[in-house]
């Protein structure tokens, strides 16, 4: 057994530690636009109107979840439409581009996978506001930056530096790279790969829903779990799409603290798990 746990651990190190360049060179340019850059972002996406969905859907796409969250703030406080929220939540991939960066060999994803989310969420956007439309109003809730502040933690960039921040996000995420790549690792191993692709569907019209249903998962877990389906090939493009596009990183979870609406914030979740589950059945048939 102990050889077994050695042998894997040691395939695991080899294969992660090679990401540690790349994912903090990622890590660095995030906090930086993050940190210089976030409050004129955030501006320009409260003040978009009516063609909110295609600046939520083009500014969703910057990694990480924290215009998610910021989204979910101005949605509660009635500043964008509900198809501006949604168009963020789905362009949203939290952790996936920055481990997409950190392996090389998959660098031909990244272009594709954004340039995918991009359509879906402008879709979705679009459609939601057609028939669902919620005007905006000028009221605006600190509500969702707290709780993301709870959830997060402060990174102390302010005391430290974005080189800091960058290091200590670096360090957190390889950690639960590693964990997540052992145990898949040890899945494969013990089980082989034909026995995974049969857990996962692979191949079927349930892989997507599979993949959209871990993508719910409120935090950095799934987007770092399905990228990492993705890039051992044990989920297909397509499913991991409708993944990413059903996960929205903390920020439905700041929507629910925030939002006093359930019955909208429920909407929102179905509108983004059914689009999300229909995108990945479309790629499937195109097959990605």
């Amino acid at each position: 057994m102990w050889e077994f746990i050695w042998h894997v651990l040691l395939h695991t190190l080899t294969d992660t530690v090679k990401m540690l360049p790349f994912l903090f060179a990622a890590y660095l340019v995030i906090e930086y636009i993050e940190h210089k850059k976030s409050h004129k972002i955030e501006a320009l996406l409260a003040g978009t109107g009516k063609y909110g969905f295609i600046a939520g859907s083009l500014l969703g796409c910057f990694p990480q979840c924290g215009f998610s969250v910021a989204a979910a703030n101005f949605y509660a406080g009635r500043v964008i439409t509900m198809g501006t929220l949604v168009s963020v939540f789905i362009a949203t991939s939290d952790e996936a581009i920055p481990l997409l960066i950190s392996a090389p060999q998959s660098w031909h994803l990244i272009g594709i996978l954004l340039l995918a989310k991009i359509v879906i969420a402008i879709v979705a956007g679009f459609f939601t506001d057609y028939f669902l439309q919620k005007k905006p109003r000028t009221e605006q809730n600190n509500g969702g930056e707290e709780i993301h502040e709870k959830i997060c933690g402060h990174c102390g960039c302010e005391r430290h530096g974005i080189f800091y921040a960058a290091l200590r996000h670096t360090i957190s995420i390889f950690f639960f790279i590693l964990l997540v790549s052992f145990l898949l690792n040890a899945v494969i191993e013990f089980f082989g790969e034909d026995q995974l692709s049969a857990v996962l569907m692979d191949h079927s019209v349930f892989q997507p829903v599979i993949a959209a249903f871990i993508g719910l998962i409120p935090n950095c877990a799934s987007s770092v779990v399905l990228t990492e389906l993705l890039l051992s090939g044990a989920i297909t493009f397509g499913a991991a799409v409708a993944g990413l596009c059903a996960g929205a990183g903390v920020g439905l979870l700041v929507l629910f603290r925030v939002n006093k609406r359930l019955r909208e914030n429920f909407c929102i979740l179905g509108i983004i798990l059914v689009t999300g589950i229909a995108a990945g059945w479309i790629l499937q048939l195109f097959g990605l």
